[in-house]
């Protein structure tokens, strides 16, 4: 076990009860002890206190708390390749019931793990590069970026490198470890902000800037954003980033995090209450007594927003090849499936699977004379599909109850469902993004949802009803949270409610006009209208 760091918040008497834990032993310590001594003598000899230290494992508990984990690996920028996915699916043959799923930080997540197969899913990890340590955890989680770094025609930079340097750097780096809360970073030099810059704690996106009378390609610096309960959109810094200089700006920030950050209260503790504290000038100023000077910002290169979404065969900037962005239903796949993906990325690609914040997957480097082979492949007829109908291709959802022991509602089948209701009842020519959360944690990003479903319970004569509060017209396209309308619609007519609010835009709408823009058009006004009369005739 490492020696401990002495904070210098440490005698800190406001300190919350987490705080204190994380000072009587680092949360990677739980590792060892996890292989050396849980895994071997089970789950009844894990000691209370390093049951949240799990998470530095990339491990929670699952619902309903009966001896199963949740797990999180970390995929770097969204990038693997087949020998690594192959042996996620047997991990997931081997301990998980043969669930996969897709997160929308580009992870991914089995279930119904036990403690005696975590060593051994370790080991099986660390043979092929891939890690779940600090997935989780009061620490810098999996670094989010562009699945098609290297091949995308709207990129101005390939940030694999990058995000290499960042993972070596911050994994298992005890300097910070022990930060106020969770941490999430993203880098990406797509155009089409692929890495959602401004719902992360820092991220990089695209920048160009004239230095020396050189043109000089980098990034803009963004910190503080955050969603949960109190949602923040990042702020972004008077700052130009070299390449050479991002690994020295994450390490600054994270540094002005870890120092500053608030840590009397959990439910204050994200970097996005110090950045709202502080402002942006501020925090560029103290950025900079830790870092040295930087370039003031330059011309921005970012060109909207394609949501995540990279479905169909496209043209990669290498003459000749092409990618296919495919369809993973709310992101569930069982080990079979991925263990088929593995098999399609080499016979058709160059084996490297990509997987996408929205859940979704794709397959790189695909020469064109093999494409209308992949096209017939029956993963991709049946179920991984090109082109998914609108609902079922842009519906998002987190765990929900059936694993989550912050859910109030089930979430994951009830979106699935959902979606292909709304497919089969209302024909929409343009994508509409439902996200579903069962809690206010936002895993299922709800905010930025042109439709936001959250969970919530409604009393009724016969008990406690599950049902969804509706938020409209969230988008990062011109950055804005979805907004509450007032409506909580039980399980039961939510499917019908949505059917008839879409039919009402879909008959009110611009050409070509997507529903959040819609929404700021029309106003919320209108669309608290609309909803009340449709909860009048229902």
């Amino acid at each position: 076990m490492a020696e401990r760091k002495q904070w210098k918040w440490a005698d800190d008497p406001s300190l919350n009860k987490m705080e204190l834990t994380k000072l009587e032993k680092d949360g990677l310590d739980v590792i060892e002890t996890i292989v050396n001594t849980y895994s071997k003598e089970g789950f009844q000899s894990i000691e209370s206190s390093d049951m949240d230290r799990f998470k530095w494992a990339g491990v929670y508990q699952q619902r309903p708390k009966d001896g199963h984990f949740m797990m999180r690996v970390r995929i770097p920028g969204g990038l693997l390749n087949s020998e690594q996915a192959r042996v996620l699916a047997k991990i997931a043959e081997d301990y998980g019931r043969d669930l996969v799923d897709v997160t929308t930080r580009q992870a991914v997540q089995f279930h119904w793990l036990t403690v005696e197969s975590l060593a051994d899913i370790f080991d099986r990890l660390a043979a092929v590069g891939l890690s779940s340590f600090e997935a989780c955890g009061d620490c810098p989680r999996t670094i989010m970026g562009n699945p098609l770094a290297g091949i995308d025609p709207h990129e101005v930079l390939d940030t694999r490198p990058l995000v290499a340097e960042l993972e070596k750097f911050f994994l298992l780096n005890r300097e910070f470890s022990n930060l106020p809360r969770k941490y999430k970073m993203s880098i990406s030099a797509n155009i089409h902000n692929a890495a959602h810059a401004q719902i992360n704690d820092l991220a990089f996106t695209p920048a160009k800037k004239t230095i020396a009378g050189e043109e000089v390609i980098g990034f803009h610096v963004w910190v503080g954003g955050g969603l949960s309960a109190k949602p923040y959109l990042a702020k972004k810094l008077d700052v130009f980033c070299r390449p050479e200089e991002v690994v020295k700006v994450a390490e600054g920030v994270t540094t002005l995090f870890r120092d500053y950050g608030y840590r009397q209260k959990r439910t204050h503790a994200r970097l996005k209450f110090l950045v709202a504290d502080w402002g942006a000038e501020k925090f560029k100023e103290e950025l900079v007594k830790l870092v040295g000077e930087l370039e003031p910002q330059g011309e921005d290169l970012l060109q909207g927003w394609n949501g995540g979404y990279f479905y169909g065969i496209h043209e990669q900037k290498q003459k000749g090849l092409y990618y296919a962005g495919l369809s993973v239903p709310v992101g569930r796949m069982d080990a079979s499936e991925l263990v088929e993906l593995a098999r399609l990325a080499d016979e058709y690609g160059d084996g490297t699977i990509g997987t996408c914040n929205t859940q979704n997957v794709l397959i790189r480097n695909i020469p064109k004379d093999k494409i209308a082979a992949f096209q017939a492949e029956p993963l991709i007829v049946n179920r991984f599909k090109l082109q998914p109908n609108t609902f079922v291709g842009y519906a998002v959802s987190c765990t929900g109850t059936e694993y989550c022991n912050l859910a109030i509602v089930e979430t994951k089948e009830r979106m699935r469902a959902l979606a292909l209701y709304l497919d089969e009842t209302v024909e929409l020519d343009t994508p509409l993004r439902i996200h579903m959360i069962g809690c206010p944690n936002s895993c299922g990003q709800r905010q930025i949802g042109d439709i936001g479903l959250q969970g919530a319970l409604v009393k009724t004569p016969s008990g406690m009803v599950e049902a969804f509060d509706i938020h409209v017209g969230g988008t990062l396209e011109e950055p804005q949270f979805n907004r509450k309308l007032n409506a909580r619609i039980t399980v039961d007519k939510l499917g019908p409610f949505l059917a008839q609010l879409i039919t009402l835009y879909k008959a009110d709408r611009l050409e070509g006009e997507p529903y959040w823009r819609y929404v700021e058009r029309v106003g919320l006004e209108r669309i608290q209208e609309q909803v009340d009369s449709i909860l009048q005739t229902a």
